[in-house]
């Protein structure tokens, strides 16, 4: 007969080992889960508070205007009349002529890219994260669909995989200089915006094809098989029974492009970034000039003013700014993305 002891060991003795080292994994997980959010968390907020008080006001509208909707300027310091002033280049020149007073004699300090604003900057990273993702989309779900449907698993195939799998983990400023002597140099487009779409768009390039073709192999057989059954060809069944259902996995893919589209800098920096442009894009002559302008981007502009130029308490209001609305501007983007997908999960389901 089981005594009460050897109850007692066999219930807890084996058991409680086991669940105490479960209790270690799950704790030590936990840890490491609310350390990287923790870390997050004090990186998000100290931009916040930093650079709340650059882009939004006390008063109405609430918003910095001038912050969001002019060109970055020197910002002159100086003191007249027992009053501070901190005055944009173009303010200040105007300022000058309108009290008369000689420029030569004149005592102030100046901080480069520490007055106006930031929209150039905007506009600039907009137009680089919509470019640039319309042609990796574009490239990256047609190599998917050869690679998924029509490739068959032979080892020139298989090499192409391991090759697209090793370019993913390529650092950015690699692809920035191939897209320097690519686009650049070789095709003589100059530092363009279309040179940055095109580098950005292969930087990423990597993701979004797998991605899309793990999408598109999730897809059941059944629906291929029904629609070439009904006599639908085989493009016609990739387009209407397969790519509409993988649609949202391969959204996913795209918001993570996204954010490192928009947040990296060594691409831009050799194809397209300028530390300054007061133009807005489509202030060119011709069509192909809208593409072959450069632009500013709101990453290179933090760039600019965090590493060259001296730092004192006006470069960082300009930077802590730029880096908030970097923040907010990113995940209105992703936002956008992320609805897409659920309403594309919606839509197509099986």
């Amino acid at each position: 007969m089981e005594t009460k002891a050897d109850k007692g060991t066999f219930r807890h003795n084996p058991k409680s080992w086991a669940h105490r080292r479960e209790r270690i994994v799950l704790a030590a997980l936990r840890a490491m889960t609310y350390f990287v959010i923790f870390c997050a968390a004090f990186l998000f907020l100290d931009i916040i508070i930093k650079g709340a008080p650059t882009v939004f006001r006390t008063q109405f509208p609430f918003v910095n205007v001038e912050f969001l909707t002019a060109s970055p300027e020197t910002l002159h310091v100086f003191e007249y009349q027992g009053r501070h002033m901190e005055l944009p280049d173009v303010e200040f020149r105007d300022w000058v002529a309108a009290n008369g007073i000689d420029v030569t004699t004149f005592k102030d300090a100046t901080y480069a890219y520490s007055g106006g604003g930031i929209l150039p900057a905007i506009l600039g990273t907009i137009l680089l994260v919509a470019g640039s993702m319309v042609i990796a989309l574009f490239l990256g779900i047609l190599s998917a669909i050869y690679l998924s449907e029509y490739a068959s698993d032979s080892k020139f195939i298989r090499l192409i995989r391991l090759s697209i799998v090793n370019l993913a983990g390529v650092p950015s400023i690699v692809f920035g200089l191939f897209g320097m002597g690519m686009f650049v140099f070789f095709f003589g487009w100059g530092v363009s915006l279309i040179a940055g779409w095109f580098t950005l768009a292969f930087m990423v390039l990597p993701i979004i094809i797998t991605a899309s073709e793990q999408s598109l192999k999730a897809v059941p057989k059944g629906f291929r098989e029904g629609a070439l059954a009904l006599g639908a060809t085989k493009w016609q069944t990739i387009r209407t029974n397969v790519l509409p259902y993988a649609l949202p996995g391969i959204l996913t893919s795209s918001i993570l492009s996204i954010a490192r589209v928009a947040g990296e800098t060594a691409p831009i920096m050799f194809t397209t970034a300028f530390a300054m442009r007061d133009k807005m894009p489509w202030q060119v002559d011709s069509v192909w000039g809208f593409f072959k302008q450069g632009v500013m981007a709101l990453p290179y502009h933090i760039y600019v003013v965090s590493s060259k130029i001296p730092q004192n308490e006006y470069t960082a209001r300009m930077q802590y700014g730029t880096a908030l609305v970097f923040m907010i501007l990113v995940t209105a983007i992703t936002m956008l993305s992320i609805f897409m997908r659920q309403r594309a999960r919606r839509k197509y389901r099986w």
